[in-house]
């Protein structure tokens, strides 16, 4: 008898599937209608937003920091496909100091293939019908959503990945026939397929029987990196070839393109066994008995990673990687740990980092298979507990410390040789040029560094930056301690 139930439920859900292609069309037709989407070419929408920054949360279990878009419009042309958003926003300088207010865009153009940018079109809720309705491969299954059923609408787009995958989009449409959710899969160098969610809430009624959603939300890594509140929308505008033309002079925002190729680095010999491997970003490589610990393994890409990891073995022959130390979890600092995963080098970061980047390193990595993915190899790292983690044998000592007080990320370490009297830290100090003034107020970062080299009684005779200073060299204390006023 089970066996018989068991088998009807199959079948059941065989004829179900077939049904749901077969209705797909009609699903995609009946929201289109009920969202004014029939004969919507463009679409014109303003409001007040907030943008997230993907990667740089000041802890890495938190969300994505968000700065106010004020005054946002956009535009898109549904049959180019094209899109123009504009918004001001105040920039905090770096050095200090009042905020000002600036202008922002981001222009995608037919030219912008790379799903990273188009994706921006296609999960508007009327930008999915759109591509859904186009589609030849589209299905449609119900399902519950929390405690509320949609259909849910599916199909390939015609971009495809790097890995020759297309790009998948999916679309939750609820009772009333509006588009609710689209979601995405997108290539990241830290969490590999990446989902895109876009939650649409709280529909008004526009002209001409167009419907928009009140509040957009688009979630990436979990957290939101764009907030919305559209205050109207406007379907088939006038001037749409207006709303689309950048200034004189306007050049597009947003990324995802592919990386460019590293330059080959060169290194610096600081002392018998420790090399600074130079770039843009630098890494130190440290010499032991029988290992190599590389401070800062994985910055900005995946070739750069591989640049780093090549040249500690050309500086350093004949001994294996063993240990990273990262400075802290941010993406510019960390997109290059798939290469490192491949080396087979153990990740050493402060616990609170620890769940994040093993969640993140595991994920697949269809869309953009890299040499994480095909080494077959899996992230180890180790999260210390506590404030100190020393490397030491026979040979040297290689303490890394945890950084207290600073607002820019939680679990930032820097790394000190008490022999070779040399420390190497990241992001809490940006040399001013001779000329400029001390700032006022002064840098936190350069105050709260100071602070802790006090508080560790470390005595430092050479400070490396991760971040190249200029002109490029390594700095002292006491130089440090002249930029914030202080003797």
């Amino acid at each position: 008898m089970r066996r018989a139930w068991v088998t009807a439920l199959v079948l059941a859900g065989g004829i179900f599937q077939t049904a749901a292609a077969q209705d797909a069309k009609a699903v995609i037709a009946a929201a289109s209608k009920a969202m004014g989407a029939d004969g919507l070419n463009s679409i014109y929408y303003d409001g007040v937003a907030q943008n997230g920054n993907l990667g740089q949360n000041n802890n890495s279990n938190q969300p994505w920091p968000l700065t106010g878009a004020n005054d946002y419009v956009r535009a898109i042309d549904f049959t180019q496909p094209a899109s123009r958003a504009t918004w001001t926003t105040y920039a905090v300088p770096v050095t200090g100091g009042v905020a000002t207010l600036a202008p922002a865009q981001q222009n995608i153009t037919k030219e912008n293939a790379a799903w990273a940018q188009q994706l921006e079109i296609w999960i508007t809720p009327w930008g999915f019908l759109k591509a859904a309705a186009a589609a030849s491969n589209a299905t449609v299954k119900a399902q519950l959503m929390g405690l509320k059923r949609v259909q849910v609408v599916e199909f390939d787009s015609p971009v495809k990945s790097p890995g020759g995958k297309p790009y998948r989009l999916v679309g939750y449409i609820n009772n009333q026939n509006l588009v609710e959710r689209v979601q995405t899969w997108l290539e990241n160098p830290v969490f590999g397929d990446m989902l895109v969610d876009a939650d649409y809430s709280y529909y008004r009624d526009g002209a001409n029987g167009l419907k928009f959603p009140a509040q957009m939300v688009q979630k990436r890594g979990g957290w939101p990196v764009f907030t919305a509140y559209i205050l109207g929308a406007h379907a088939n505008p006038p001037n749409i070839q207006t709303l689309l033309t950048p200034p004189a002079g306007g050049r597009g925002a947003g990324g995802g393109g592919a990386a460019p190729a590293a330059a080959g680095p060169t290194s610096e010999k600081l002392a018998d066994g420790v090399f600074r491997i130079n770039g843009a970003y630098n890494s130190l490589a440290i010499e032991f008995a029988d290992y190599i610990l590389l401070f800062e393994p994985g910055p900005q890409s995946e070739a750069r990673a591989q640049a780093v990891i090549a040249e500690a073995k050309k500086v350093i022959p004949n001994k294996p990687i063993r240990y990273g130390v990262i400075s802290h979890h941010h993406f510019d600092h960390t997109s290059g740990l798939p290469a490192v995963v491949a080396e087979g080098i153990t990740i050493v970061t402060p616990e609170v980092n620890h769940d994040f980047l093993m969640k993140a390193l595991s994920a697949p990595r269809t869309l953009a298979p890299d040499s994480q993915s095909k080494s077959g190899k899996k992230p180890v790292i180790e999260g210390f507990k506590g404030d100190k983690r020393v490397f030491q044998d026979a040979t040297r000592t290689f303490e890394v410390h945890v950084i207290k007080g600073l607002p820019h990320a939680d679990g930032l370490v820097i790394g000190y040789l008490p022999k070779e009297k040399i420390l190497v830290y990241a992001d809490m100090f940006n040399l001013p040029t001779p000329n400029e003034p001390v700032p006022n107020p002064p840098v936190v970062g350069t105050g709260v560094f100071l602070d802790n080299i006090e508080r560790l009684k470390l005595e430092p005779e050479r400070v490396m930056s991760i971040h190249s200073l200029n002109p490029d060299r390594l700095t002292t204390v006491a130089e440090m301690k002249a930029s914030a006023g202080r003797k």
